[in-house]
């Protein structure tokens, strides 16, 4: 009959149909690995919930256990922009895993926004937040009720210290030891960042163990950069610019090592408007950035890994742990500019 809801299907519905109890059922359907029922019996129920299509009522389940089995996903601009959606699809697919759903909440960054998505996750009784932004960063986070479970995801709170981050520090390791292990030493330029034209200055923590990471491996071999040119802002064409000035002062540079894609890119552009090419002057890169698998030559870049950053993120927050920070490898992504 037109406009009659659909009575929901009850747990006594499924245990009636399958010839036990609530109890049993209730404790099959949760999975309790402890049930010492047959395995007939776990057929029986499994079967008759199917054929019902019964959907567990969390509300129920919240009065009972205190979980909604929600996380809200707290982020800046991670949901509108293709650099960092990875995060979002791994915490998707984690907390699917789980049997968990993640309430998305996005701020643009604005403090009065973070203050809304903080009130209208608590609102609706999630199991815990995780924050996340699109770029490392240390990330203000506003007063939560102590019981609240947060884990930072691409960012640090001092108030807040359960963290998954990038292993920025391995990455720029790992980024001089390609570039040694194709010969190149002493001709190595660094752009976008001198270390005596920043001395003093703030980036945040992940830039800083990026940076460590390079300086690192490059005295473990005995070598200094042959140029090394600064800028606070990695965008292309402060890319181009350094690039042209290294070429005029050190014509005899072999490999340039940008900090992020975009200066890379800057710097192909550099080369090809003096007449010098890749990888005949070899070029890495941070983030694998879209733009990196499109250029060409293909960029090799040391990957940020989104997609296992947000899983980490959700087992995390499920987790028992309780402080400390969570490094996830940085892939290298070899194409062929080196």
């Amino acid at each position: 009959m037109a406009g009659v809801s659909k009575k929901r299907v009850t747990l006594a519905d499924v245990a009636r149909l399958a010839g036990l109890s609530s109890a049993a059922a209730s404790m099959i359907l949760t999975g309790r690995p402890d049930t010492r029922l047959s395995a007939e019996a776990h057929r029986r129920v499994h079967e008759a919930a199917a054929q019902l299509g019964y959907r567990p009522n969390l509300a129920a389940q919240a009065l009972r256990t205190d979980k909604t089995r929600t996380i809200a996903f707290i982020s800046d601009y991670v949901a509108t922009t293709r650099y960092a959606n990875g995060l979002i699809r791994g915490a998707l697919a984690a907390a699917q895993e789980a049997g968990h759903v993640l309430l998305l909440l996005e701020t643009g960054g604005e403090p009065d926004r973070e203050v809304q998505a903080i009130e209208a996750a608590l609102d609706r009784q999630v199991d815990g937040i995780i924050f996340a932004a699109m770029r490392a960063r240390e990330v203000f986070v506003p007063t939560l009720p102590s019981a609240t479970r947060v884990v930072m995801l691409n960012g640090t709170s001092s108030r807040f210290p359960l963290s998954v981050l990038p292993d920025e520090y391995a990455g720029g390791r790992s980024a001089v030891e390609l570039l040694v292990s194709a010969g190149h030493r002493d001709h190595i330029a660094l752009v976008g960042h001198n270390q005596i034209a920043e001395q003093g200055l703030f980036r945040s923590d992940t830039v800083a163990r990026r940076i460590a990471g390079i300086h690192s491996a490059m005295a473990d071999h005995g070598l200094s950069f042959a140029a090394a040119e600064s800028c606070w802002e990695w965008e292309p064409h402060h890319g181009f610019e350094l690039t042209l000035k290294i070429l005029a002062q050190r014509p005899d540079v072999t490999a340039l090592l940008c900090l992020n894609d975009r200066l890379a890119f800057g710097a192909y552009q550099a080369l090809a408007e003096a007449g010098r090419s890749v990888p005949d002057i070899a070029i890495i890169a941070f983030d694998n950035d879209e733009i990196a698998g499109y250029l060409r030559p293909g960029l090799t870049t040391v990957a940020l890994p989104h997609e296992e950053m947000g899983s980490a993120a959700v087992k995390l927050l499920l987790s028992s742990d309780s402080a400390g920070e969570h490094l996830v490898p940085m892939p290298i992504v070899s194409r062929a500019s080196i």
